[in-house]
Parts: C-alpha cells; structure tokens; sequence
C-alpha cells in the first residue's frame, strides 16, 4: 500500500477524526470551567495552576468514551460512513 502524502487537508482531518483531540479540548474546557469554581481566594499562582493541569488530566481520563463517539460521529456525518484508509 502506497504511503499518504502529508497534506494540510490529510493533518486537518486526521486531527479532527483523532479521538484524543477531543480528549484534549473537553480536559481544557472541564478546567477553565471548574477550576474558578473550586479554587480558594488565597491560593498562590503555582497552586492554581496545579489545579488546572490536574483538572485536565482528570478531564482527558474520564472522557474517552464521549470523545471516542464525537470522533465517529464527526467521520460518519463528514465522510458518510466511508471510512479512509
């Protein structure tokens, strides 16, 4: 099988189609949410941004399954069910 050249529109879709990309984008979000909502008045800067990270990580665990099903329904509804490769 011939390789694949590596085109913006191959790198857009293969990013968009990756499941841990929106691992990812749910683990920002679930800290910028959460995080100003649990954090004390008198935490240091390197304390909240202990926070932040920890709060990613935990998002990006606890998502596979939803971020797993956004990256199928997104080949589905862009690719009609043609999956590449």
């Amino acid at each position: 099988m011939p390789k694949r050249p590596l085109t913006p529109a191959y790198v857009f879709f293969y990013v968009l189609f990756w499941p841990d990309t929106w691992r990812i984008l749910i683990g920002l979000l679930a800290s910028i949410i959460v995080v100003p909502l649990i954090r004390e008045s008198d935490m240091t800067a390197f304390e909240i941004t202990m926070l932040h990270i920890m709060m990613a990580c935990i998002g990006y665990a606890a998502t596979a399954g939803p971020a797993r099903r956004i990256a199928q329904a997104l080949q589905k509804w862009i690719l009609g069910g043609n999956k590449p490769g």
